[in-house]
């Protein structure tokens, strides 16, 4: 009898839908991407600034180095997210948000 206890007590309900919810890192996507970017750059001689500014205003990969798979890495996101994530952070630092 105590093993049949055992067994019902590990049955799974399979008609119901478990929910499981990951909280997501403070720095992921863009953010990350453009941190390890600027980390290649920089440990490559490059000025980050400049070579991001002429990625996202050409759209040619070269400006970026492989370094570290920051092309690869930068290439993952649209120019435009990029853009978003730096004007973000800019107006966050200067207090205008409302």
């Amino acid at each position: 009898m105590d093993q049949n206890k055992d067994k019902k007590s590990t049955n799974v309900n399979l008609e119901n839908t478990q929910f499981f919810s990951v909280q997501p890192d403070q720095e992921t996507g863009v953010k990350k991407i453009l941190r390890v970017v600027y980390e290649a750059l920089s440990e490559k001689g490059y000025d980050p600034v400049n070579q991001i500014v002429g990625y996202i205003m050409s759209g040619d990969p070269t400006y970026i180095t492989n370094y570290m798979g920051a092309r690869s890495l930068i290439m993952k996101v649209e120019r435009d997210e990029l853009v978003e994530e730096i004007m973000r952070y800019y107006i966050e630092s200067n207090n205008w948000e409302s």
